[in-house]
């Protein structure tokens, strides 16, 4: 099995005044491969459910036009067997947040992806007691209202919380994250595969950021898919500025 580089974006002068930037050293490890919502959107939204973030469509276009370097994150692996978990606990973080979909666990699956079963242990070891998720359905108040699915999740998946919160990523604030860990989110990692999304929403509210490479590809947009990774890399090459962007 082959080793892979993590890419430790630097901190970026673009980056909002929120953004986390303090310095850590990262090695790579073994690896396999709130702007409220108009009237219509809410209609929408309620319309088709879950599988359509509405407000994280209207945000990403806000972020798109005006603030695209939010879309930056600090380290990109390929799954999380590329973080050595103990490194980031050593500079001083104090917890973990994931995105669960495709960065930990199947598209609507309540199971671990099973070759991540052993980073994930390792994570919970570094981070007793301090690892979360943080999704856009279970643990939502508009689609879990009574916890049932967070609860069922916690079940599942030994030494995990899922954090209850009222707004859909990448809007809303980092209040019940830093209520349950007890810390400001800048002592925090924010994990996920969506840059518009995991990336944008930990980035606003100034978290370490780690996007990883989506497990799955099964109902995933192809459209958005390439759009994030198209805009990313130009904005990472250098080829977009803060007050310019490619018409998508």
């Amino acid at each position: 099995m082959t080793s892979t580089s993590i890419v430790l974006h630097p901190p970026l002068s673009l980056r909002s005044p929120f953004h986390y930037r303090r310095h850590i050293s990262c090695h790579s490890g073994k690896t396999g491969t709130s702007t409220p919502m108009p009237v219509a959107a809410s209609w929408f939204s309620k319309a088709l459910g879950q599988r359509l973030n509405t407000a994280g469509v209207l945000w990403s276009l806000k972020v798109a036009t005006k603030q695209p370097q939010l879309l930056i994150p600090h380290v990109s692996v390929a799954d999380i067997r590329s973080i050595e978990w103990d490194v980031l606990e050593k500079a001083g973080f104090r917890g973990v947040v994931f995105d669960k979909d495709n960065t930990i666990t199947a598209p609507y699956s309540l199971a671990l992806w099973p070759l991540l079963e052993s980073s994930f242990k390792k994570c919970c070891d570094a981070f007793p007691g301090k690892v979360a998720v943080l999704s856009n359905s279970a643990g939502l108040n508009e689609y879990d209202p009574d916890g049932s699915h967070a609860r069922t999740i916690e079940e599942s998946i030994q030494g995990v919380h899922v954090i209850r919160h009222e707004t859909k990523k990448p809007a809303g604030s980092a209040e019940e994250i830093e209520e349950y860990f007890n810390c400001p989110a800048s002592n925090i990692v924010m994990v996920g595969d969506r840059y518009f999304t995991d990336i944008v929403y930990g980035n606003r509210n100034g978290f370490l950021t780690i996007v990883t490479q989506p497990l799955s590809m099964i109902g995933e947009p192809f459209v958005v898919q390439q759009v994030e990774v198209t805009l990313v890399c130009k904005l990472s090459n250098g080829y977009l500025s803060n007050r310019f962007l490619l018409w998508i």
